[in-house]
């Protein structure tokens, strides 16, 4: 099974590290990076910039679909940014990733 990075921002480091927490729960990811950025999109007509937290989780491709499912279920956002980066690495840390998703 191949290594997975998901990718979804959110409003707050409380709540990124919500979902985070819930998908380990869940068995759903391996593990989670946290990081502040600055987000510039287009919303409602407007050009928004503004502080975000980028959630990256690894997973592996099968689990995908249902990290996507329980981010979407938990997201504050009226349309969360949730993007499947497909991925690869040592191996160690590959079997490590599988293993505590399986």
């Amino acid at each position: 099974m191949k290594l997975a990075f998901v990718y979804s921002t959110f409003p707050n480091r409380t709540s990124a590290r919500r979902a985070a927490l819930h998908l380990l729960r869940k068995k759903l990811i391996a593990c989670a990076n946290i990081h502040k950025t600055e987000s510039s999109y287009a919303w409602k007509g407007k050009v928004v910039n503004e502080a975000e937290y980028v959630l990256v989780a690894k997973t592996t491709s099968g689990k995908f679909a249902k990290v996507k499912r329980e981010i979407e279920r938990i997201h504050p956002y009226e349309i969360p940014c949730i993007v499947r980066i497909p991925a690869d690495g040592n191996e160690k840390y590959l079997r490590w990733a599988r293993r505590m998703v399986s």
